[in-house]
């Protein structure tokens, strides 16, 4: 008689959410044909190994299992990091974290706060009125040492102005992305990796998709504004937030940044 327990119901679901997730890292990369040849090889695999009980094939296809496991590694790199890094940034993970290092900002760190904060948000309110595009990119807990590598270091202080300059249409610099770090443009002219995701909206162009690429890969914050339209954005944590008002960003920055 099978007996079938909590344990077995737990075990059972684990495997089913491993491979659903998964198969949802493949289907984002458009690898959906090579999970559908994993899953097929491994069925084949187990079939042969324990209904048949093939000695010599299941030796061999056993070798294949063990050299395929670090090919697979190789191969998908970036999305097992990607994976990785979308389990750490889980909301619920991010509260547990926050739960252990509880930190609240006093008056003196939400004046530096403010002070670093608005000179973002005026640009990209003035930027919106005249429909200049920019791509600005807010550093966080994980270094974009290797997007800073990609453009023109500044490192200058944030400041309204000097934004506006770097996005001004007859600027050499004004088609890359600017990196922001600890309230300071630390590059200009940087090379975001575009994402490839079907479900971003066709009216959406090119620096939507780099920002949503970047935001999928960090924790950045990415703030867009449309040459076409004006309209200001953000992406992060791989989602957009579309036509924001002045307020909206400053309260997500805000929010981020604290």
């Amino acid at each position: 008689m099978i007996e079938f327990g909590i344990k077995d119901f737990l075990d059972i679901l684990l495997v089913a959410t491993l491979l659903f997730y998964t198969y949802r890292v493949m289907r984002e990369s458009r690898s959906l044909n090579v999970f559908a040849g994993i899953m097929i090889f491994l069925m084949v695999w187990g079939f042969v190994s324990q209904v048949l009980e093939m000695r010599l094939l299941g030796a061999i296809l056993d070798k294949l299992v063990s050299v395929g496991v670090v090919v697979v590694v190789v191969i998908f790199q970036d999305e097992i990091r990607k994976f990785l890094y979308n389990l750490g940034a889980h909301r619920g993970v991010r509260t547990l974290i926050r739960m252990f290092s509880p930190h609240h900002p006093g008056e003196r760190e939400m004046a530096q706060l403010k002070k670093g904060i608005m000179p973002i948000v005026m640009a990209a309110l003035q930027m919106s009125k005249s429909k200049v595009g920019a791509l600005i990119v807010v550093e966080h807990n994980v270094p974009l040492d290797d997007i800073v590598a990609t453009g023109e270091v500044i490192d200058a202080a944030v400041n309204q102005r000097l934004i506006e300059n770097i996005f001004f249409k007859n600027s050499p610099l004004h088609d890359g992305a600017m990196v922001i770090s600890n309230y300071r443009i630390k590059a200009a002219g940087c090379i975001l990796p575009v994402s490839h995701d079907l479900t971003i909206p066709k009216e959406l162009g090119l620096r939507h998709r780099s920002a949503l690429g970047m935001s999928q890969e960090s924790d950045a914050l990415c703030i867009i504004v449309s040459e076409e339209t004006g309209a200001i954005s953000t992406a992060h944590n791989g989602r957009f937030r579309l036509k924001l008002s002045a307020e909206e960003l400053e309260g997500e920055l805000t929010e981020y940044l604290k």
